[in-house]
């Protein structure tokens, strides 16, 4: 079993920038990939970025490319997601989820998720 803890959510104006952390505990989250996901009201999640069991390899949706960054430090048990040039479209809450076998974008692929974080955007 793993628990994951995101935080780092927060309100911001367009422009800006946040950093999402995600903490594991219960199984060392090395031994899978992990993701973000965002699900903003009234729409179905929806993939953000995924990264490798070594992290040498990352996916981005196409919305966030460029502007989201996602790591990993397997020895912290944690999973970041740097977020730069937040527009008002990335407002919504924002979940860690792990134990895929390889980089997923869809919640299917994810077998553990955290209760999510909030990011507000305004414009």
């Amino acid at each position: 079993q793993v628990q994951l803890v995101e935080s780092g959510g927060g309100s911001v104006q367009a422009g800006g920038s946040l950093r999402l952390s995600c903490a594991a505990s219960g199984r060392p989250v090395w031994s899978s990939a992990m993701g973000w996901f965002r699900q903003a009201p009234g729409k179905e999640r929806e993939f953000a970025a995924a990264i490798n069991r070594n992290g040498r390899s990352t996916y981005y949706a196409d919305s966030v490319k460029g502007r989201f960054t996602i790591s990993r430090d397997n020895a912290k048990n944690t999973v970041y997601l740097q977020m730069n040039s937040l527009k008002p479209e990335d407002t919504a809450v924002y979940y860690c989820a792990a134990g895929a076998q390889a980089m997923g974008v869809i919640p299917g692929a994810y077998d553990y998720w955290g209760q999510g974080t909030q990011v507000t955007v305004s414009s």
